[in-house]
């Protein structure tokens, strides 16, 4: 199981992310406006850098929603490998079938 500390601060960024997502893309939108004027640009990336950091999508992480772990993720499942194999064991994981020969 991970740390309780670094999941809560992955789920703070997630509602972040969410919170400042429209906000993020309107401002990167005017940047990359070729059309508009030069200080309307500049003005919009000074308020992007004023935004929080943690606010950005990237600074996501994918963690298993079973444990936390933040490595051998597999998107489609939204668990670890770990969690996949324990889960598939109990065959609580529709479709997936121990193998053994």
């Amino acid at each position: 199981m991970a740390k309780t500390s670094a999941v809560e601060k992955n789920n703070h960024r997630g509602r972040l992310v969410k919170k400042f997502a429209a906000k993020r893309k309107a401002l990167k939108e005017t940047i990359m406006n070729k059309e508009a004027p030069m200080e309307e640009r500049f003005r919009a990336q000074l308020k992007l850098a004023q935004l929080p950091r943690n606010g950005a999508k990237i600074r996501l992480r994918n963690r298993c929603e079973v444990t936390g772990r933040p490595r051998a993720y597999y998107r489609k499942l939204k668990m670890s490998r770990i969690a996949l194999r324990e889960l598939g064991n109990q065959g609580q994981v529709p479709g997936i079938v121990k193998s053994s020969w």
